[in-house]
Order: structure tokens, then sequence, then C-alpha cells
């Protein structure tokens, strides 16, 4: 079935010898389960069953794990001057927070945190904020998913005296830096057995080979009441839920949910959520836009100091900060969307869109671009690229791709010249253009566009997990679905077809009323529920949906608790013919 945009299928059936394998299970189960690459007894045994004490490895795997936790100890003992150093996002700020919450449980007074800002000095170690740390007398700095790639950095932190102990998760160059220690288990000669872990987790790996080798008389296992903060990253910075991610995520959300800092209980009831029943999709829509919002708005410590306070005081002042900055993030933001899609429909109507969007703009916060890349993306279905002016001499980007083509791909093969500098993934990235080449940009884009999809003209084909009815929406269906989550990357939630159903009663709702509401009747004349988040009847490239009208719908199954009542709905992913 298609869209205008993309091209869905429905799973097919399960292979014999996979379907014995899990014969122990309903056969709905069996069906999600072998979509997800669980297709033995063993491996569903494991993935349905998260266990801590078989699922997260021994720290001390990591190669130069025994160094960095000697080496920190050694500070420890003779008090020297550390600095955590952690990124600005929604994975590097728990991570910092992490180290934190370690020092200040020891009681070891000699430490702070520093978070780089974003717009001023954005990704990475910068020398000027090391030379600062050697003129207050730091002798040890940690990173928090950051410095991996920074190699000049890190020989002038040598050349001061401060020894370096890197905490990263991301690929490792062909050159290392000189640090003290590297905990990254992407690096050359590393045997951990998993190399999936985000900033965060590696932050609470280093934790435990502390407390392990550390003398701190802590209660033991008292290093798992900071897996609510290595589940927010884990799951916000979209890494795999499988393996070790997998259980540190489950077990991370059922301390979330009984977590007792006050800046994340206070954030909750801000935003009507029930802190018991928290889910990965709340860390994904709720959570980690705010942590996000405080570094794109240029507040870094504010989400920092939300996640950290004891405070009562402190945590109602930066949740209220938090809560308006997210507002005027999303104001700022559907600012932009507004301004491009004026231009985009003029052009369109005067002449035909080019296969790549490509818009710029001085005065656009390069913080704010991925969101605005993303939602100009779904709405014209080609990749989208987008440039403002950020605190340093070039211009900073970011690009969203439709599934089409392989986004980092393009801007590889794009000449040096144009794109100076670029990273991502297959979807999404950041780079960065001179000023006297912006004007380049575009047609450097669409030239090696046409290249790199000459052989793929076909939309990728999206496999939906299988075919509902309306009937079999109800708390049974929902219950087997949940076995499977937390839901992320390669484990993403079930998606499912709904054929044929008519439309009984439409709405648009929220503030500026941009948000649909589909309604249903199943047979037994019981009202289904389905909801979209910015989108509206014309959303789906084919015609408008109208009241009486039948559909095919490509939704997911979910619980609201929303204003503390739970409510089982359809989550709108597109509507097929």
């Amino acid at each position: 079935m298609k869209n205008s945009i993309k091209n869905y299928q429905v799973a097919t059936g399960l292979d014999r010898e996979v379907d014995e394998q899990l014969s122990e299970y309903p056969e709905f189960v069996r069906k999600l389960l072998a979509r997800r690459g669980v297709d033995t007894k063993e491996k569903a045994y494991a993935f349905l069953n998260p266990n801590y004490d078989e699922q997260v490895h021994d720290p001390f795997l990591i190669k130069d794990m025994d160094k960095a936790v000697m080496r920190i100890l050694l500070a420890i003992k003779n008090e020297e001057k550390i600095i955590i150093y952690s990124d600005y996002d929604h994975d590097g700020i728990p991570g910092g927070v992490i180290l934190h919450d370690f020092f200040k449980k020891i009681g070891y007074k000699h430490f702070s945190n520093y978070i780089p800002h974003r717009h001023l000095e954005g990704y990475g170690l910068h020398i000027k904020a090391i030379e600062e740390f050697a003129k207050s007398g730091a002798t040890l700095l940690i990173t928090v998913d950051c410095g991996i790639s920074d190699y000049d950095q890190v020989e002038r932190a040598n050349e001061l005296g401060i020894d370096m102990i890197i905490t990263d998760h991301h690929l490792t160059p062909e050159i290392l830096p000189k640090a003290f220690a590297i905990l990254n288990s992407k690096q050359p000669g590393d045997t951990y057995p998993y190399d999936m872990l985000c900033g965060s987790g590696v932050a609470f790996k280093l934790v435990q080979g502390l407390v392990a080798r550390g003398d701190f008389n802590l209660v033991v296992g008292w290093e798992k009441w900071l897996l609510d903060l290595v589940a927010l990253g884990t799951v916000a910075d979209m890494v795999p839920l499988q393996g070790e991610n997998r259980a540190l995520a489950h077990y991370g959300l059922q301390v979330m949910r009984k977590s007792p800092r006050i800046g994340l209980t206070k954030l909750l009831r801000k935003m009507k959520m029930r802190q018991d029943s928290i889910t990965e999709d709340d860390i994904g829509f709720m959570l980690a836009p705010r942590i996000n919002a405080a570094s794109r708005m240029g507040e870094p410590a504010l989400a920092f100091d939300m996640l950290s306070t004891s405070d009562e005081v402190v945590a109602d002042r930066v949740t209220g900060a938090l809560e308006k900055l997210n507002d005027e993030r999303k104001g700022v933001v559907a600012s932009m969307v507004k301004e491009i899609k004026h231009i985009l429909e003029k052009r369109e109507v005067s002449s035909k869109l080019p296969a790549i969007i490509v818009m710029g703009n001085p005065l656009w916060r390069p913080g704010l671009l991925g969101l605005t890349a993303n939602t100009v993306m779904e709405s014209f279905g080609r990749p989208v690229f987008l440039w403002g002016r950020g605190g340093g001499e070039d211009l900073k980007g970011s690009c969203r791709s439709d599934g089409d083509i392989d986004i980092v791909a393009l801007m590889a093969s794009v000449d040096r010249e144009v794109i100076i500098e670029y990273g991502g993934h297959k979807m999404a990235g950041g780079f960065s253009v001179s000023h006297e080449k912006i004007h380049l940009l575009e047609s450097s884009l669409i030239e090696k566009y046409e290249l790199h999809r000459s052989s793929n003209q076909d939309k990728k084909e999206i496999i939906l997990d299988d075919k509902l009815l309306l009937e079999q929406v109800n708390w049974n269906t929902y219950g087997l679905i949940e076995r499977l989550a937390p839901f992320g990357m390669d484990n993403p939630k079930p998606t499912f077809l709904f054929e044929g159903i008519r439309v009984s009663a439409m709405k648009r709702f929220g503030k500026v009323a941009n948000h649909l509401e589909l309604s249903f009747q199943n047979e037994n004349g019981k009202k289904i529920v389905a909801i979209g988040f910015f989108m509206n009847e014309e959303s789906f490239g084919i015609f408008p949906i109208e009241v009486g009208s039948k559909i095919n719908l490509v939704a997911t199954l979910e619980k609201s608790t929303f204003r503390n009542f739970p409510e089982l709905r359809l989550r709108i992913i597109d509507v097929v013919i």
C-alpha cells in the first residue's frame, strides 16, 4: 500500500523453524519477536526477561577501565581538583549528573561540572576552557559523551599538567587522542562484549568500576539508583535497545518511576504526567526535548540543575524555567517552519520544488535547525538541509533524510571547500559551510543527490508488523505488545495496518488546533480513538480525510496517562491507499 511518499508492506508469515523455536509464545508475540531478529528460544527468553546480573557486563572488561579507576581514586586520595566535562545534550547532561552524584555521595568536594555552550563554544572539548581549568588548579579532567576526536585539545591539557580520562561512545578516529585513559568500547583493541552504550552508559560503567574498587562505605548496589539517568540517555540518544542497553533501559525506567529526584518529580507534575507509569515515549517526547531545549536556547545549566538538585526552591525555579524555555523553543521552531513553508509554497506555485530543500538564514539558531528540518522533511517528503549562524566563523547546519538516501554519504561526496565538516548517521546529520561557499551548497547537494539516487529510484518499502482489526484494539493486545518494551532503535514500536475503517468523527485539538483526532467504531460499537500530533486531515499526501470516509490507517497502540486518566488509543503514523 502506498501514499504519495511511502510504500508500506505487511510482514510475511513466520518461517517454520522460527515458529517452532518460539512455540511457547502466542502467535502474535512470535511474529513481533521474529521481526526483531529474536528467532530462537534462548534469544526470546533473554529478550523478554531482562536480567541485570546476567546482561550488565563487568566494567573492567572495557579497555583502560583499570587505569581510569586507579587515577580517579588517586585524585580522591590526594584531594585533587577534578573537572567533569560533559556534552550539552540529552545524553551528555545525564552522564555528567551520574558522575556528579557519585562524587557527592562519597562526600568529595573538590570537583565541578562543566557544560560547554552550544552556540558560543559548540560540540567537544575547547582549548580555552582547558586553559581556564589549568589556571584554577585542576589536574584531572573527565569527559562525558565527547572528547574521542579532540586530539589537539588533549595535547594542550597534557602540556598544562591535566590528565585526561575520555569517556565517549562515538566512532573513533584513526589517530586517538593521547589521553591518560580512554573508555570507549569502539576503540581498537577493546574486548568489551557490547559496543553500543550511550555516553551516559559509559559514565555509569565508570561509576560501577569506582564503586567496585573504592572503599566508600556505600550500601551494596547504591549505584543502581543512577540507572534513571542511564535510561534517559539510552532512550533519548537512540542507541540500539537490545543487549545490555535493553537491560539498562528496562531497569532504569523502573528506577525513574520511583526516583526521589525532586527536580524530575516537579517537572513531571508540571507536565501532568504520572511518575509511576513513565515510559520510553515519555522520555523521548517529553523529557528529552526539555533537556535539549535548555542548551538549544542557551541555558544548559537548567537541565543539569533539574536532574542534580536536592533543593526544593532550586527545583521549582529550574523546572519553571525549563517549561518556559521549551515553550519558547516551540514558538521559534514553529515560526521558522512557517517561514520556510511560505517560501516553498510560493516556489512550488511558480516552479517545481528541487529534489533537496536547502535553505538558510543568518538569524536562525543552529541548535533549532534539526527540529525544523525534521518537520519540513515530513511535510514535503524530501531531504532537507538548513543552515544558520552559530558562535564561530562558519555557518552551521542540520539535515534530515526522507529515508531515500544516506544523508552522511551524500555530504561526504560534496567538495570539502563547500561542506567543511559533517557528521551524523543515515537519517540525520550536521554540517559546517564557509560564508564564501554558501551559494554553492544547494547546487552541489542536488548534483550529488542525483548520482547517489540513480541506483535507488524506488522508495524503500516500509514493513509493518501485522494487520489488526479494530476489535483487537484492547488491553489484552496492548499487554502482549508491552512485553517487548522498552522500544527504540533496533526494537521499534510495533506498527499495524487497519484496513477499510470508517471515520466516525474528526477534530483538531491542542492550544492552536495543530493536532488531529480521528474516531472509529468497532463492530461492538465501541469508540476507538486515533491521534496524530502536528497532523491535520490534509497531512497524508492523498486526499483530505472526511467524516464517513473509509481509510487504511497505519498506527501503533499506546497507553496515555495524561491527567492521570489511563486510555488505550492509536497513534497515527500514516493514511495509505
